[in-house]
């Protein structure tokens, strides 16, 4: 991928833990490389293709004054979430400030910090077989799609399964979403955690009724094995009522662990007979 950058834009700003950094004011600098697909600007010329640096340092600026912070880490912070937010073409985004009257007493070129951003890629599943189904999975979609910086991309048709595990209960409705975020996996964790309890959720039997289950399906191609929290979810190639509707907006994702496409492991779950339920 290409990049643009934006190299030590020089700002005089009030941000540090010190009474004397807030009051008199510092020298800052701040470099941005942004990861842009260019081509299609370059041979056309048209520079709605790509992004305007001109326009990126104002709204740098823009943060970087509009209030005195105490940490140089979050004013980094500000910054690439204001990119990646703004500027759609912007894939991911390096954010470098840089503070070189910073308050040591020893000789130094500058202190700096380093950040690096970006849009993530997360697919999950939904299901429910308590009350009102169907209502139970728009809500929590929507509730997903207003979760702080993150938007659904796509959403599956909702289907009906059998139970799984625990058979002595009603059917369940199912769907999978394509999600972007700029939320760490944890950070995604929780708040879809929160959805569930927010909705009434209690786990009192395990693959039990539930008025609404979310399961992390995928983070990127990313592997995670945490004590709470497992990506690739282990159960993916089991689960027809997954497989189905991941299919549906997903065909061509290769699972990390398995390296086929979700649509041969679809496939290969159906001739086997063995996809089943929630």
């Amino acid at each position: 991928m290409d990049k643009i950058y934006i190299n030590n834009l020089e700002f005089i700003g009030f941000h540090g833990v010190f009474p004397e950094e807030k009051k008199l004011g510092q020298k800052f600098l701040v470099s941005l490389e942004l990861i842009v697909d260019t081509k299609e600007a370059g041979k056309t010329g048209d520079l709605t293709k790509s992004v305007h640096y001109g326009l990126v340092a104002q709204d740098v600026e823009r943060v970087f004054l509009e209030k005195s912070i105490d940490l140089i880490e979050t004013c980094a912070e500000n910054i690439a979430e204001m990119v990646l937010k703004k500027y759609e073409l912007v894939k991911e985004v390096k954010v470098t400030v840089k503070k070189p009257w910073a308050p040591l007493q020893m000789h130094f070129e500058n202190v700096a910090v380093e950040i690096s951003r970006k849009w993530h890629k997360v697919y999950l599943s939904l299901g429910s077989n308590m009350g009102d189904k169907r209502e139970n999975l728009l809500e929590a979609i929507k509730r997903v799609g207003e979760l702080e910086n993150t938007e659904v991309v796509k959403s599956s048709t909702i289907l009906e399964t059998e139970p799984f595990g625990y058979i002595e209960q009603d059917n369940f409705l199912n769907a999978c979403l394509e999600v972007k975020t700029l939320l760490t996996p944890q950070e995604f964790l929780s708040s879809i955690l929160k959805i569930e309890l927010d909705m009434g959720r209690v786990r009192e039997i395990k693959w039990g009724p539930r008025v609404i289950d979310i399961d992390i399906l995928f983070y990127d191609a990313e592997i995670i094995q945490e004590d709470n929290l497992a990506v690739p979810h282990p159960w993916i190639c089991e689960r027809e009522f997954v497989l189905e509707p991941l299919s549906e907006i997903a065909p061509n994702y290769v699972h990390p662990l398995e390296r086929k496409t979700i649509m041969m492991l679809a496939r290969k779950l159906k001739e086997s007979g063995k996809g089943n339920g929630d």
